[in-house]
Order: structure tokens, then sequence, then C-alpha cells
């Protein structure tokens, strides 16, 4: 599944540093605004214990990890819906990915300049939620008088004209577009506008060193938290330092480094499952002798579209598929004792996948 979030914030909050640790590359992170002009993408493993579990009993050749695609977009600024800061760029950018990641600063450091001169992270998430929900609201004025000409004599204009009066009269209170409820056909209609306030948020809350012991010390983090509570929006806490350190070292390394700061896994993990899961994505398996491999997919698909996640002629071809669950294989250790124990099941074309199961796909082209 080729979904992407983006990584967004005002400048110097840790973006890029970030998005270092994330791809393993070096992208410039200067302690200036504008650092970051053009975006950057990159692809980052999904670390998943489940494989190295299925490895441990199977032991095929290789294990393959589905992976994640990351934005770094540049730091936006007061005034980026009216093209600040080479905002209508920056804007465009966030157009193009399906989740905003909004980091925000939640630590002191002199030597780190903050564009406002102050740390006040609930602040700093308000200047760009208004950002964006201004750049939504001139998208709706600019659609909106043309088609309500039509909205009496045409039955899609109309249904377009009442979904722009409702996104309108939200931003206009300055709440997003995404607390609106769409049916199927209303969403049809929303897609094609791109709206920047529909896409799912959460806020990362960029901390600094001192504070992974005890994050709930952290005043400015204890803001974002209640912010995110008030309306509805997920946090998660990272360290953008320390995860650029430990992308330097080795697995062994990395988790003995994480473990003697009495950190459970890494910020980064945390951040890719909970990107993971405000898009609605999910795992599932094929497993062999010659490999195994993880898969994105959307939740709710059924199995043939789930086989053209791997080829378009498997989801073609389409005959059953024959699943068994994570968990099955680890209580009975192997497909024969799942064989044995009934637990091998052949699925048809409207089973609906769930997250960690194993398949073998059985089509003709």
């Amino acid at each position: 599944m080729a979904l992407t979030a983006g990584i967004v914030g005002l400048p110097n909050v840790g973006k890029s540093t970030l998005f270092n640790a994330i791809t393993k590359s070096q992208v410039e992170a200067a302690n200036y605004p504008f650092a970051t002009i053009a975006p950057n993408v990159g692809v980052v493993k999904v670390n998943d214990k489940r494989l190295d579990d299925i490895q441990a009993l199977v032991n095929s050749k290789k294990v393959i990890p589905t992976t994640f695609e990351f934005t770094d977009i540049a730091g936006l600024v007061k005034g980026a819906s009216k093209g600040e800061g080479l905002g209508n760029q920056f804007l465009s950018n966030i157009r193009e990915v399906d989740a905003i990641l909004h980091v925000v600063r939640c630590f002191d450091d002199d030597d780190i300049t903050h564009v406002h001169g102050t740390i006040d992270p609930v602040a700093d998430i308000e200047i760009i939620d208004i950002e964006l929900m201004l750049a939504d609201l001139q998208s709706v004025d600019n659609r909106i008088g043309k088609v309500e000409r039509k909205s009496t004599v045409d039955k899609d204009a109309k249904a377009e004209f009442e979904l722009l009066k409702r996104c309108k009269a939200v931003l206009e209170e300055n709440k997003p577009i995404r607390i609106l409820s769409f049916d199927e056909a209303e969403e049809k209609i929303a897609r094609t506008f791109h709206f920047l306030t529909s896409k799912p948020v959460i806020y990362v809350a960029n901390l600094d060193e001192a504070s992974l012991v005890d994050p709930e010390s952290n005043k400015y983090y204890q803001a974002v938290k209640a912010y995110g509570a008030q309306n509805g929006t997920r946090v998660i806490w990272i360290c953008a330092k320390v995860e650029e350190d430990l992308s330097s070292l080795e697995n062994e390394e990395r988790d003995m480094f994480l473990h003697e700061m009495g950190v459970a896994e890494s910020g980064l993990d945390v951040l890719v499952r909970n990107s993971y899961d405000i898009l609605n994505l999910r795992t599932f398996f094929t497993v062999g002798p010659q490999e195994i491999r993880a898969w994105t997919y959307l939740n709710g698909m059924k199995a043939p579209e789930c086989a053209g996640v791997i080829h378009t002629d498997f989801q073609k071809g389409f005959i059953r598929a024959e699943t068994y669950s994570f968990d099955d294989l680890m209580k009975y250790k192997s497909e024969q004792g799942i064989k044995e124990a009934g637990r091998l099941r052949l699925e048809g074309k409207e089973y609906i996948v769930q997250d960690g199961d194993i398949m073998h796909f059985r089509f003709n082209v």
C-alpha cells in the first residue's frame, strides 16, 4: 500500500532530525528556518516482532518486513496560507500525503532558535492548524460560488454544494474537516479537494534526552497531551536526537541502549505503529522455505484484493486462499500441526483478511 505520512511543524522543532533517524539519511538539519525546501521522501522498514517469531519456527532463507513511507516537509510559519515562508509550496506538499505527523518542540535549549522566541507547543500547534484551516477555507470559497449556481438544476452539483456548506461552517468555527462524518458518496466528493484538515493527525512531542526517564514530568508534553485530548488527536512522545543516534547502531547495540535508558521500544517503532493505525493499515504474511514476508493492506480488504497487493495476476486469477492465523502458528508450531488441529482454512473471494493472517494464494491466469 503506497500510503505516506508527512512530517510537518514550525521551523527548528526537530522534523529533519527525526527524518534522519527514520531513514538513516543525512537530510540537512540546520539551525535556521527553511533548511528543508524540497520535500525529502524516505522509506523505513516496519519492525514487527511476529516476523522473528515465525522465523524461529519456519527458518526461511530470507525475512522481508513491510515498509512505510515518510515525507519530510519544510517548516511552516504563520501566514503560510497567504504564501508566507514559501507557504503555498509547502501546503501543496502536505496535500500529497495521507496522514500528518505534527512535530512540536517540548524542550528548552538556548542554542536552538525558536521561530517565535518562546517554547509554547500548544501555540505552535494552533498556528499550523489555523494555517491549514485557512487554506481549506480558501479552497471551499473558490469553489462554492461556482457550484451553487448549478445546484438548483444539477443533482451532482447540489450534493457538492451541500458538502461544501458543511465544510465551510466547520472551518469558520476553527475546527478541522476531519470531525465531519461523510457517507460513501460524500467521501468521494471530498477526496477531490484534497482537504488538508481532513487528513488524520498525530501530535509528536519532541522531548529532550533528560525527559526520557520520565516523559510525564515534562510540562510541555503534558500541555500537548491535554490539548490532544481536548480535540480528539492522539499524542506520542519521541526524542528525535536520541532516535538519530540509535539509527547508527546495530540491532543488538540499539536494544542494549534502550534497555539502559529504561525504554521498552524505540520512539520510531511507536511512531510507525501509530502511523499505520491512523491510516487503518494492517499486515498479513506469506510464509515458505525461501522467504517470510510481511505485506501491508487496508483494513477491510477482501482476499482477492490482498492477493493483488502481491501481484495483479494473483487478484485477476484468484481461486482461493489457504489461510491460518499467526496465533495458531504460535500454538501448533507448524503448518502440519495447524492442519491436524483443523485450523487451516480455505477462504474465498468474500473473505475479509484479518491482521496477522498467514496466506497462500491459489490463482489461475
